[in-house]
């Protein structure tokens, strides 16, 4: 089969971008959504279970909190407050976690541990991808369900100060925003300020509900300096003073009002020892998060050492002290110290809502949801629900109820932990079967391009691609058997869904065809090179010839590969991707200087090779002389070494080509570093003035 060099390579894009996109989808699973509300119109709250009996109890329950602060300390992590540091620089947060009106838990962030999928991970309770990363530096509007559009379409007036990334995802929810930007890292002093100058005159007020602040001063110490030095000290001992005024300003309200509130204390992310984030290491994932509210009942001499839980729980927890549904694709579990004051029946029905809402997503997401230990437990909690609340409106107050009621709660909270865990394992699983297909059809194609690089390098060349050779036609129909084999097996076997498995036969057909013409061809490419005896002769040219520049590699060569390789080894840490640019940077300019060698030495010193063996041009063809003797090589293969001489040097070139083929390299070298400063990025530079502000100025 012959095409034309074009064609081949329109063929070869086409089935790269398919390998890709396939790769990509298997690496990007589908994230876990909820289809059952509409955009317009939100679906009623569950009813209260009963067995025999009617329930009156089919509206939300009232909120549990007047008002909501939420003072998010970016990079907090959690042995500033639980730790040493926080017993020093943080005491009266630690009284609260201590002995004061409070519950404390050790939140995980699920990596990328960076601001905005973390934020989207606390309004949402569901685990944004590493998709998200990019997003990160410009994020776009939130329209997935969360606790702060639903805050709004309740009437409630939130106010909000900090990091400007709340306003860009929730952009006109705030009836009183004022956003600072993240990027100006090396500020640690007025990028609190211009939160904290707002306090005294909003605490004053009684005209909002929810009251949200972003602190960003911690997390730019932590990128200048590290989370060792002595600034993060006064920053902690700076956001303690700011915790108390704003948690005396509470209960002061609450006297006068008699209606209790809630200060949530957490950070998005933690601080990595370099100062970093982005990773998952221990010291990224772990933030410490505290509820404070006067509803809390402290006991005497109780000493509670802060529980594990995960960053998604607090969006239900929040939906359910505003009095608001929880959020549809909320992976999340209600913390259930927050309620436990309440009466019994409340906290039945405010985890009944929650399983109702997590089984339904698992509904939605997972074929073989009615196997899943989850929903099982959920039945069954839901069915004992139904005998307590007969029960209960039986008036019946004896032992049985207080007993069956301690066995719903339980059964509930053990459905409600492995409906979370089942769904967020939904979340962070790889297709891995997806990612192997994609790469496969990648290095086919790659393969046989480099096979075919000679003949395709000209516009006019035809390749002979063998795809309907007679003699690879069992190779294959047997590759098809095998593939369609393996297919049948990993589809039929595999536990969750598969992008590739979801496909119709047909589709998947195709693609294991594809696969099985790309390997045969590449196949009969490999066997006509060594029918053909080229590679053989490019060998013994090798050997022969070893001093010659082309029978080696040069500097550049090297350059090229261990770049190429070492940029590949660094994608492995993801707590790079703050500066990953810097690598390109790097490379470009060791690549520029490089050629700039490489060009001058050609330019004055002429070839590497010695002059008694390269002073003629013909002199290549003495040590080839043996080969023409016993026939191995063609006056075919001596025309390329013949031609291969002349590009080596550039005394053949004129002078004014001499001369900007000298000057390229540095010309390259100053269009890279204009276009650095066009618009600045990363974190250690986001902040210095570029082009792009003054051209827009």
């Amino acid at each position: 089969m012959r095409l034309g060099s074009g064609t081949f390579a329109a063929c070869c894009v086409v089935i790269e971008v398919l390998g890709v996109a396939l790769f990509l989808r298997g690496f990007f699973p589908a994230p876990v959504r909820s289809s059952s509300r509409t955009e317009h119109q939100a679906e009623p709250p569950a009813p209260e279970p009963s067995t025999g009996a009617s329930s009156n109890w089919t509206k939300l329950p009232p909120p549990l909190f007047s008002k909501v602060v939420i003072m998010l300390i970016d990079a907090l992590r959690d042995d500033f407050v639980f730790g040493s540091k926080g017993v020093k620089f943080m005491p009266y947060t630690t009284y609260l976690v201590e002995k004061g009106a409070s519950h404390s838990f050790v939140a995980e962030a699920k990596p990328p541990t960076v601001t905005m999928p973390r934020v989207k991970a606390l309004m949402t309770g569901s685990l944004p991808g590493f998709i998200d990363v990019v997003r990160n530096l410009n994020s776009p509007a939130l329209l997935e369900d969360n606790v702060i559009t639903q805050a709004k379409a309740a009437g409630k007036r939130m106010i909000f100060y900090g990091d400007e990334t709340w306003v860009k995802l929730f952009p006109q929810h705030f009836v009183e925003y004022d956003g600072t930007t993240s990027f100006f890292v090396s500020d640690y002093t007025e990028v609190d300020d211009n939160v904290t100058r707002h306090l005294d005159k909003v605490l004053k007020r009684g005209d909002w509900d929810v009251l949200i602040l972003h602190y960003l001063g911690l997390d730019h110490i932590g990128h200048i300096s590290g989370p060792s030095s002595p600034l993060i000290g006064h920053k902690l001992s700076e956001m303690d003073n700011i915790l108390m005024k704003i948690h005396t300003s509470l209960l002061s309200e609450e006297r006068e009002n008699l209606s209790p509130n809630l200060l949530v204390l957490c950070g998005d992310h933690g601080m990595s020892e370099t100062g970093s984030h982005g990773a998952s290491s221990m010291e990224e994932v772990n933030t410490p998060l505290i509820l404070i509210s006067s509803a809390f009942e402290r006991k005497p001499g109780d000493i509670r050492h802060p529980k594990h839980v995960q960053q998604t729980d607090l969006a239900a927890t929040l939906a359910i002290g505003l009095g608001l549904p929880i959020p549809e694709n909320s992976v999340g579990s209600l913390l259930f110290p927050s309620i436990e004051g309440r009466p019994v029946r409340e906290q039945l029905r405010f985890l009944h809502l929650n399983a109702v809402q997590l089984s339904k997503l698992l509904q939605e997401n997972v074929p073989s949801y009615k196997k899943e230990p989850g929903f099982e437990q959920f039945k069954m909690a839901e069915r004992l629900h139904g005998n307590w609340i007969r029960l209960y409106l039986e008036e019946n107050t004896s032992e049985v109820l207080f007993n069956l009621g301690t066995k719903v709660r339980r059964q509930y909270l053990d459905a409600l932990r492995t409906l979370s865990l089942s769904l967020s394992r939904q979340v962070a699983q790889y297709d891995i079967y997806s990612m192997l297909v994609g790469t496969v059809m990648v290095l086919e194609v790659l393969t046989l391009l480099l096979l075919s690089i000679p003949q395709a390098l000209s516009s006019k060349a035809e390749l002979e691609v063998p795809l309907w050779s007679p003699v690879f036609s069992l190779l294959f129909y047997l590759m098809f058997l095998v593939l369609s084999a393996l297919h049948v097996i990993v589809c039929t076997s595999a536990e969750s869904s598969c992008y590739f498995c979801g496909l119709s036969w047909l589709m998947a057909g195709g693609v294991m065809v594809l696969i099985s013409a790309l390997l045969c061809a590449v196949v009969s490419a490999l066997a006509k090179m060594f029918a053909s005896g080229k590679l053989l002769s490019k060998v013994r040219l090798a050997l022969q010839n070893p001093a010659h520049p082309n029978s080696r590699w040069s500097e550049l060569d090297v350059v090229i590969l261990l770049g190429t390789t070492g940029h590949v080894l660094s994608l492995g840490a993801s707590s790079f991707i703050e500066e990953e640019h810097q690598t390109w940077y790097f490379l470009v300019n060791t690549l520029c200087l490089a050629l700039c060698h490489e060009i001058y030495r050609n330019c004055f010193l002429g070839d590497d090779c010695e002059p008694r063996r390269c002073s003629h041009g013909e002199r290549g063809f003495v040590n080839t002389a043996p080969a023409l003797q016993d026939g191995s090589i063609g006056h075919d293969e001596l025309e390329p070494h013949r031609a291969s001489k002349s590009p080596t040097s550039l005394n053949t070139l004129r002078g004014w080509e001499k001369w900007m083929a000298m000057a390229s390299p540095w010309v390259i070298l100053t269009c890279c570093r204009l276009l650095r400063s066009l618009n600045q990025t990363g974190v250690q530079w986001a902040h210095r003035p570029d082009l792009g502000h003054w051209l827009t100025r």
